[in-house]
């Protein structure tokens, strides 16, 4: 069932993991797809083809989103081809591991300007035209570090507590203009940011896990389709766990 026909959607990050799951799931809802990518292009080309193979339908945009010109740029692009923004999933997110104490100055710059200040640059730009349209969606990919913390992901679960409080925040600001704003708070999921860990240490985690496995990039997706849909369209301001019972 086509509950998104006629949206347009622009998704951060979907050249790969849940960012690529993410555009998957709203293509098959019927959503017009903007892939935004920074590096990748063979995996930015690759879900432009698994959409398209769907029968679904979408635009690649290379865009470092720390840079706020560039993300002006980008909004401005898509209004002028699209005529709208319905929907920004930002979901862009990088992490570095270690001791915080060891982090570069690079290391920190990189992952707040991405995790948190890219989503801030991108929902500026598109509120004034949501807000002329009077609805609008922002999902901001979180993740569980974001309200416990993490050891040796320091940085990275800072990011994702901002990003919680500017979801909370924004929502309140924009609900009156009859604009949405949540946060999915993924766990630990099966993606390439979760391949440095060894077999055992994988083994270990799944342990830890009440329902005892990773979750699945495409489950992230489908939460994402389901929250865009009209049918929640009270629902603003939450921060959604999808952990498998591990906090």
């Amino acid at each position: 069932m086509e509950n998104l026909q006629g949206k347009i959607a622009l998704i951060t990050g979907a050249s790969r993991g849940i960012g690529k799951a993410i555009a998957i799931e709203l293509a098959k809802e019927g959503a017009t797809i903007i892939i935004n990518y920074s590096k990748d292009d063979d995996g930015a080309e690759t879900t432009l083809a698994e959409i398209i193979a769907l029968g679904g339908y979408g635009k690649l945009y290379k865009c470092n989103i720390s840079d706020y010109a560039m993300c002006k740029e980008m909004i401005d692009h898509v209004i002028e081809s699209f005529g709208k923004i319905d929907i920004l999933v930002n979901n862009a997110g990088i992490s570095t591991i270690g001791l915080f104490m060891d982090s570069s100055k690079e290391d920190i710059d990189n992952v707040m300007g991405v995790n948190i200040i890219g989503a801030m640059y991108l929902s500026k730009h598109v509120l004034p035209h949501m807000i002329s349209k009077g609805k609008g969606n922002i999902i901001n990919i979180s993740s569980i570090w974001g309200d416990v913390g993490a050891s040796c992901e320091v940085v990275y679960s800072s990011s994702k507590g901002a990003i919680n409080l500017f979801t909370k925040s924004l929502a309140k600001e924009v609900a009156p203009m009859g604009i949405r704003v949540n946060a999915i708070a993924p766990g630990v999921i099966n993606t390439e940011m979760n391949s440095f860990l060894s077999k055992d240490e994988k083994k270990e985690l799944e342990e830890e896990i009440p329902m005892g496995r990773f979750g699945e990039s495409n489950e992230i997706g489908k939460l994402v389709a389901f929250i865009c849909n009209d049918s929640c369209k009270y629902l603003t301001g939450q921060i959604i766990k999808v952990d498998g019972g591990l906090i």
